[in-house]
């Protein structure tokens, strides 16, 4: 009777078994932890963070992994804000920190035109109608991996939590936030 109850603690079966680890913040969460998944996915990067800025700072060689992974077939995406939004001037009052939203996007924006173009790297803005969705939830998917950040109140992406999901079966955490990026991807701008 003792036995079941101690293998139940320890393994996950119901809803929560997509759940890898959670993070109080999103900082928190090791650079290894990213440049593995980034370095793992084959069929899929897809970052949809509003700003996506800290990658390029997190991340060494980040625009030449992009280029590989792009160049081997993997789907590389991004999905950002607007920089000249009404959402994103809205969002940089309620964060009123120094290196604002706008400029965050920006250094994104910068990085990839310095990529140049590359088979397989799609870049796309939020729709004004879902940069209100977009700005409140960040998640970046790599093939079956997720790490999801839900921002909460004033504070800017790195001080909300994290949590990484791995897609365990249809219709999961992973489907629903997965769906969510499909969703903002499909009305948003292309670059």
């Amino acid at each position: 009777m003792i036995w079941p109850k101690a293998v139940q603690a320890r393994l996950k079966s119901g809803h929560d078994r997509e759940l890898v680890h959670a993070y109080p913040y999103r900082s928190a969460c090791p650079s290894t932890v990213w440049g593995e998944l980034i370095e793992g996915a084959t069929e899929e990067i897809f970052l949809a963070g509003y700003t996506n800025y800290f990658l390029w700072l997190e991340q060494p060689a980040f625009a030449d992994t992009l280029r590989r992974k792009a160049a081997s077939g993997c789907r590389v995406r991004f999905l950002l804000g607007d920089p000249d939004g009404e959402v994103t001037r809205h969002r940089e009052t309620v964060e009123d920190v120094a290196l604002s939203v706008s400029t965050r996007i920006r250094v994104t924006l910068e990085n990839l035109e310095r990529l140049g173009p590359a088979e397989g790297l799609e870049i796309r803005l939020s729709s004004a109608d879902d940069a209100v969705n977009h700005v409140s939830l960040s998640v970046f998917r790599f093939d079956h991996d997720a790490l999801v950040t839900p921002h909460l109140a004033r504070l800017v992406g790195h001080d909300s939590p994290l949590l990484h999901l791995r897609r365990q079966g249809e219709g999961g955490m992973f489907d629903r936030f997965a769906e969510h990026t499909e969703e903002l991807w499909g009305q948003g701008t292309p670059l």
